[in-house]
């Protein structure tokens, strides 16, 4: 079995949650630091299929046990026409490894040849819904647009602790 599956993606958008304080549709923290799919200079746009799919990504990630600050949104429009591939987790072990040496081969190689615009992956933090990559360097990158960043409001009982009796 092949670790994808190439399509051509109906309209749909995607949804993104990072620090307002970064342009948060241009992959430069992904390019700075790397990330799951990627490593360090490769601009990747890291979104979610859903707007609570980003809001646990980003709380996963924030690992600071409260809400994050100068978090914003942004909701992602997907054409119809643009090429996509989704990882297909079964067919590709070690994706959710923490060390991330499978996971980062494959996407710098997907980065690398522009084979496709999004790469639909699975989420590590929900293990049943997806995030969509978006690749900066692909030739129909300009045909997605994102609504202006809108700040993030948090339900603070997302991480309170609560008295057990």
């Amino acid at each position: 079995m092949a670790p994808r599956l190439k399509a051509i993606t109906p309209a749909t958008r995607a949804y993104r949650i990072a620090d307002s304080r970064y342009p948060l549709f241009g992959g430069q923290g992904a390019a700075l630091y790397g990330a799951r799919w990627n490593s360090p200079g490769r601009a990747v746009i890291y979104a979610a299929e859903t707007y609570s799919g980003a809001l646990l990504e980003c709380l996963a990630h924030a690992n600071i046990g409260t809400t994050p600050r100068h978090q914003a949104w942004i909701q992602i429009e997907i054409p119809a026409g643009i090429s996509s591939e989704t990882v297909v987790p079964l067919a590709l072990e070690g994706w959710d490894d923490e060390s991330f040496l499978v996971s980062r081969a494959f996407g710098d190689e997907w980065f690398d040849s522009k084979r496709s615009c999004l790469l639909y992956v699975p989420s590590v933090v929900t293990r049943v819904e997806r995030n969509v990559l978006i690749n900066t360097g692909h030739p129909q990158f300009g045909r997605l647009s994102a609504s202006k960043a809108q700040p993030v409001s948090w339900d603070e009982r997302l991480l309170k602790k609560t008295k057990t009796p």
